[in-house]
Formats: structure tokens, C-alpha cells, sequence
């Protein structure tokens, strides 16, 4: 297959990012001796300041790492959580049925942070201050603005409603309600050109805190400069910030929600598919679906199917139908919630799932199983459709000593919550993923956190690294890089070829942000599928949407060659929505 962009290869380092910038503070941190970690923790921080519309510092950041010296996946738990005062009765005394989408009401203890700290300190090699310059010099000096942050000035208002996320589509917003985003996106009161210079002057001075208090520290060695900044972070003057502005905007956080706040190092989940073993976090985000749609698909012989045939395209969406419906049934914080894993993963429980997958037509229902008690189907409503617009960011590195990260982050995006004066970012609102019925299992509680659709990837082949992926995307992550691996492990595609794939997805099942609906049967398909392939999907009762031909996915990935020695990487030259930016490989 002849692919867009070039699958790059080395032999020493990869690193895979959204944006050239982000890509390259990556590269610097090979170039002075780090590591595949102290690279992907350098990019994500430049990620939050050039890509502030998909992710910044104030979100969270799950993530995935392969150890070369300790020989095993670890999973991140980059996820915010619920403040003490955030209660089902709270919100209802306030006369909200659903957390909202924009707002202080929606901002948890922000996670990114004490994440990158996490696997800074105990996977990588460099200081803080290595790590942050980059993003250090961006903010204080400058970057060039780019029209997938600021809009695209040759596009009408009307095309660039899909764009939700841009400074154009939020400048109103800026400009009226949240004075403290206008004053650093949206100087002289104008949205930006592309190619214009945009500081963020509070966001450097805020950096500059974490490397003064990294710094008085010093003497007493890396881990010790690394934990100074976390707790000025969480316990110090920046704490102070922090709560004090929420409080002023209505938020529920306090300075001893920040105070007790710990990222968890945990086991992966994991499955074996084709000889493959696959890692993802666990049920607090949504990665296992990824997991239950390789044991459904097990069963079918791919291959033989054909890539993108009405077989193969209607066997992997049934899937997801199921596997999703089984996420809403089930998954939440494990620290609340018993969470059925063993039984979900389990082969008994996909083959009796399997069972309910009809060649002939498309489902229209929701039908969660009982993986407990061994039962194939119960029925639950549908609900009303609505979209939600995107905003993720995906970084992964490789080097040659065999370390791999994937890392998701999201959240804190200015369109949702304003820029706190004193430290140049926003507090994230994925608490509006919550809901408010105790019965649920992703039901709010006090430091409970949200169940988050941040999935990134990690696979094993006979106990050695040999992929790390993901995509932003919302609910529909893992379904763009199930697809982008299936394309690798049953047809065989180099990942550029796999990640440029024709893709699909389905909005099915209940979405996990507000407001919290679906849409029934709906398949989305880019226009590149076949005609045939669309009309005999139809025909089976599949809702079908054309989409653009580069809509749908925006996957990056990296391979290790343990035979070889050969680094691969891999990006997507797709958007999330029109203006773009293509994302960046580096490989030496």
C-alpha cells in the first residue's frame, strides 16, 4: 500500500507526537542521554503548551511503559479525581441533573502533573529541568501559532463549525466571559494568524516555579528535586492558586484535595490475541474494551474475510457493540466499584457474547451481558443523540535499550474552563464523565475517579516490547486503534500502512461525555471504503454516514524490531476536524 507519509526507521530512538515542536523536544532529550520516558514526558509538556485546545498541564495523562531494567508493563494512573465537596446531593441541591461540560462545576484535582512526575522519577533518567525547557522556551519566547489551535482564516465561519476547539470558534467566549483566556490567546483582542508568535508569559513564570523549587532541592539529588516541585505543586503556593481559583469561579476543589492526591502505579490488564499480548490500563479508563473486542474478534478469521469487506467491517463494528455496552454496564474506579474483569476477559464469556453477533444484521440495541452469573444478554434503552468535540493528545517513544511509553493526556482544554491568571492553564472538566445515579458504576463520589476514555496502548510478543500506540478521539480510541492493530497482526501492514488505513467507527453506545447519548446503529465510514462495501453494509441495516476520506482517527504508533534492532514509527496524516496538524515522527 502506498501511504502518505513515509514509515520512518532507526536504530538508536522513535518518538511519535502531534506536533513537529513537541516532536523535537523529544529528540533533544535523546540527544543529551535520556530516555524513551524523558522523551515523552518532554513532548507532553510541549504538547500542553502548542496544542492547548487538546490538552494542557491542568488535565490528566494515563499512561503505559515498558522497563527495560525491570522487565514488565506498568501502568499510570493518570487520572484526576473528585474533590471532597463533589456529591451526587451537592449537585442536586443545585438543580443539575448532569455534570456540565464547560466549567468549574466539572474540574477534579488536576492529575498530568504528579503523572509525568511519576514516570519521570521512577522510569526516567533527566531532571525536570532537562525535561521542561523546551516547553519553558516555547512559553516564554514564543511559538508559531498554527491553524489547527487558532482556525483557519480562509475558511468560513459556518465550514468551521466542526472546529469547535479553535480560538476562533471560542473567541466570543474569550473575549466576554473568560477574560483571562482572551489576554493570552487572543492578543489585541484578535484571534492570531498563523505563523504569528503566541507567549504565554503566566505559563513560563509557572514552570519557572516547579525549576526553583526542583532547584533548592538540588543537593539532595534528582528524586528529591522531582518531589520539591510536586509539592509545590499540590501542597505549596501553587496549590494556593489553584483553589483560590476555583473558588472564585464556583468550583468544589480545596487545598486538601490537592494535598492527599497520589498518582497509583498499577498492573496492566492484559490479553493474548494471535500470539500478540496486549497491556492497557484498567477499568477506570475504558481500555479493557479494547481487550473484550480481541476476544469476540478471536473467533472470526479475519484474514480470510478480506481488509474492509462488509464481513470484516460489520464483524469488527458487532463487536464493539458489545463490548462497549459492557463498559457502560461496568466499568468504573476499581477502588469503589468491583469491577467483573476476570469474567469479562474471559474466554467462556466472549464465546456465549459471540453467539449474539448476527452476519446477517446490524443490532440496534444496547446488550451488556452478565459476565458473572455467564448470561448473553440483557436489553437496556437507548438515549437521545448529541455530539462532543475532541480534544487528546497521544505521545509514544521507543529507544534502543528496549524502554517503551504510550501516553494519552487530555483535558484542562481552554474551550472548556478558563486560564487561571497566575499559571497560564485551566483546570480540566472531566468530571462531567461522572453521572449522578448511585447505581451506576461510574457514579460520583469523593475522591473517586472518573472513568476516562484516555486509552493508550502497549503489546508484548514473546515477552519483548513490540508495539506502543494510541489515538486521541474520545469513545472512539479504541475502536480507530483496534482497527490500526488488526491491520498490523492479521493483514500484515507496516504501521504507516495500518495507521493510513481506511477507517471506522460506530457512536453506538452511550457517549461518556455530557451529555451522555448515543446514536443507534449509526456506522461512520470514510469515503475511501468501497461503494460496494457501504451498500452491502446498508443492506444489513447499518445506519451509514460518509465521512471525509482523512476523518476518522488520528493514531500514532512505534515498533521495536527485538531481531533487528530496527525502530519504527508511525503517524497519521488525518485531523480530528478540519484545520489540521499533521503529527510528527523522529527516528535516529
Amino acid at each position: 500500500m502506498r501511504t502518505l507519509y513515509p514509515l520512518v526507521m532507526g536504530r538508536r530512538a522513535i518518538v511519535a507526537t502531534e506536533h513537529y515542536l513537541s516532536a523535537a523536544a523529544g529528540a533533544r532529550m535523546f540527544a543529551c542521554g535520556g530516555n524513551a520516558i524523558d522523551a515523552a514526558v518532554a513532548a507532553t509538556f510541549v504538547e500542553g503548551v502548542v496544542n492547548p485546545h487538546m490538552h494542557t498541564i491542568g488535565g490528566e495523562a494515563p499512561m503505559l511503559i515498558y522497563s527495560a531494567t525491570a522487565r514488565r508493563v506498568i501502568a499510570i494512573n493518570g487520572n484526576m479525581m473528585a474533590p471532597e465537596r463533589a456529591t451526587i446531593a451537592h449537585y442536586r441541591v443545585l438543580g443539575i441533573d448532569l455534570i456540565p461540560g464547560a466549567g468549574l462545576l466539572a474540574a477534579g484535582v488536576p492529575a498530568a502533573f504528579d503523572a509525568l512526575m511519576t514516570a519521570l522519577r521512577d522510569f526516567g533518567s533527566r531532571s525536570l529541568s532537562d525535561v521542561l525547557e523546551p516547553a519553558l522556551q516555547l512559553a516564554g519566547e514564543g511559538f508559531p501559532m498554527h491553524v489547527g489551535l487558532c482556525g483557519d482564516p480562509e475558511i468560513s465561519d459556518e465550514a468551521m463549525a466542526g472546529a469547535g476547539a479553535s480560538l476562533r470558534s471560542n473567541a466570543k467566549r474569550f473575549l466576554t466571559k473568560w477574560p483571562s483566556s482572551g489576554r493570552v490567546y487572543l492578543p489585541d483582542g484578535k484571534v492570531p494568524l498563523p505563523g504569528s508568535v503566541l507567549k504565554n508569559p503566566a505559563l513560563a513564570n509557572f514552570f519557572k516555579r516547579l525549576l526553583d523549587a526542583e532547584s533548592a532541592a538540588k543537593n539532595r539529588g534528582r528524586e528529591a528535586g522531582l518531589d520539591a516541585a510536586r509539592e509545590r505543586f499540590y501542597r505549596g503556593d501553587i496549590a494556593r492558586d489553584i483553589v483560590g481559583w476555583s473558588d472564585a469561579y464556583g468550583g468544589l476543589l480545596a487545598a486538601s484535595d490537592l494535598a492527599r492526591f497520589t498518582t497509583r502505579l498499577e498492573l496492566p490488564v492484559s490479553a493474548d490475541y494471535r500470539g500478540v499480548t496486549v497491556f492497557k490500563c484498567g477499568p477506570w479508563s475504558q481500555g479493557p474494551v479494547f481487550l473484550q473486542q480481541l476476544k469476540l474478534l478471536e473467533g472470526f478469521d479475519l484474514a480470510a474475510m478480506g481488509h474492509n469487506s462488509a464481513d470484516y467491517i460489520h464483524a469488527v463494528i458487532e463487536s464493539a457493540k458489545l463490548s462497549f455496552a459492557d463498559r457502560e454496564a461496568y466499568y468504573g474506579d476499581p477502588e469503589f466499584v468491583d469491577v467483573p474483569l476476570d469474567g469479562l476477559l474471559s474466554d467462556r464469556y466472549a464465546a456465549i457474547r459471540r453467539e449474539l453477533i448476527d452476519s446477517a444484521h446490524a443490532s440496534m440495541d444496547q446488550r451488556p451481558g452478565d459476565p458473572i452469573a455467564m448470561r448473553a444478554l440483557r436489553d437496556s434503552p437507548a438515549a437521545a443523540a448529541r455530539p462532543w468535540g475532541g480534544g487528546t493528545i497521544h505521545v509514544t517513544a521507543a529507544d534502543r535499550d528496549g524502554n517503551m511509553i504510550a501516553v494519552t493526556a487530555s483535558g484542562g482544554w481552554i474551550p472548556s474552563s478558563p486560564v487561571i491568571d497566575a499559571l497560564g492553564f485551566p483546570l480540566g472538566t472531566r468530571m462531567q464523565t461522572f453521572y449522578l445515579d448511585e447505581r451506576h458504576p461510574n457514579a460520583l463520589k469523593p475522591g473517586k475517579r472518573p472513568r476516562t476514555t484516555l486509552s493508550p496502548s502497549l503489546a508484548m510478543v514473546k515477552d519483548e516490547p513490540y508495539l506502543a500506540f494510541g489515538t486521541p478521539g474520545g469513545d472512539q480510541q479504541d475502536q480507530w486503534t483496534l482497527q490500526f492493530f488488526l491491520n498490523v497482526v492479521d493483514f500484515g501492514m507496516d504501521l504507516q500502512a495500518a495507521i493510513e488505513a481506511p477507517k471506522f467507527s460506530t457512536p453506538h453506545f452511550p457517549s461518556t461525555f455530557y451529555p451522555h447519548d448515543n446514536r443507534s446503529g449509526v456506522l461512520r465510514v470514510e469515503d475511501r471504503v468501497a461503494p460496494d462495501v457501504r451498500d452491502a453494509l446498508a443492506a444489513r441495516g447499518h445506519k451509514i454516514e460518509v465521512r471525509p476520506p482523512w476523518s476518522e482517527g488520528h493514531v500514532l504508533g512505534v515498533q521495536i524490531n527485538t531481531r533487528t534492532g530496527v525502530l519504527s514509527g508511525g503517524a497519521d496524516p488525518r485531523g480530528q476536524a478540519a484545520p489540521v496538524m499533521p503529527a510528527q515522527v523522529i527516528g535516529w
